[in-house]
């Protein structure tokens, strides 16, 4: 519950904190995408600069999502084989009949490795 609060406080914080950005950046600028005439650009972009601010905050939030869940490829095809392994060792052992009783089969016979921190 308080884990809940404490979320929410923070969420309302930040929800003021770019509402008043947005409410005192209302002025349009330009962004030129033209280096070789700056009187008479061929590209420009005129918006509110709140707007040019959050559209480069939610490009960056979706590059670096992308990054980290390209960089994470390596440990998720590691878990798939890992657990295809243990399902056909599974399916193996409960094929085979009893001939007497046996030790118990340990689920932990393949872990996950957790990767290193960055560094």
């Amino acid at each position: 519950m308080i884990r809940k609060l404490a979320a929410a406080l923070v969420l309302i914080a930040l929800a003021l904190v770019l509402i008043s950005f947005a409410v005192a950046n209302r002025q349009i600028v330009n962004v030129s995408f033209d280096p070789f005439d700056q009187a008479n650009p061929a590209l420009v972009i005129s918006r509110p600069l709140y707007q040019l601010v959050f559209a480069l905050l939610l490009g960056g939030v979706l590059l670096g999502g992308c990054a980290a869940w390209l960089g994470q490829g390596k440990w998720r095809s590691r878990a798939r084989r890992a657990e295809a392994q243990l399902s056909a060792s599974r399916a193996q052992s409960s094929a085979q009949p009893a001939a007497g009783p046996t030790a118990p089969a340990h689920s932990d016979a393949l872990r996950l490795m957790v990767p290193p921190p960055a560094a």
